[in-house]
């Protein structure tokens, strides 16, 4: 199985307001960026958004090193909740909805078909790939007039 690096990172201008997400993926010397984002969203549907588009790109089910600076992503999954609110229909243990149910349904289903383990770093710490990913998120998001 081949060893992938994806990093993340989700932006927005507002919150709701104009956002973006960027990606990287590495597989030995090989680097791909990729960006996106839309007029009005989240930050946190930025944060899953980048996530789901790297983990799509792949092309084969791959062994992936994803590292991220949200914790809403990273913990969502490692903890179980995102599992969790599927299994009770999208609903959160309070009772009340789980948000960006149709994201960690996308989510859940690629981490099904990869391999994937969730790294979290700190934000704005200098770590390069994730300023990179920052730089992607945010020149996307202020593309928007």
């Amino acid at each position: 199985m081949k060893e992938v690096y994806l990093y993340t990172d989700g932006a927005c201008r507002g919150n709701p307001g104009k956002g973006g997400w960027g990606a990287i993926l590495k597989y030995g010397k090989f680097v791909r960026e990729l960006s996106g984002g839309e007029p009005m969203t989240t930050n946190n549907r930025m944060e899953l958004l980048g996530a789901i588009n790297g983990l799509e790109a792949l092309k084969e089910p791959c062994k992936v090193y994803l590292t991220s600076d949200s914790k809403y992503l990273v913990d969502g999954i490692t903890k179980g909740w995102a599992r969790s609110w599927k299994a009770k229909n999208w609903k959160k243990a309070d009772g009340k909805p789980a948000l960006n149910p149709e994201l960690w349904d996308r989510l859940i289903t690629l981490c099904d078909t990869h391999e994937v383990e969730f790294i979290w770093v700190k934000g704005h710490a200098g770590h390069p790939e994730n300023e990179r990913c920052d730089e992607l998120a945010t020149s996307f998001a202020d593309s928007f007039q």
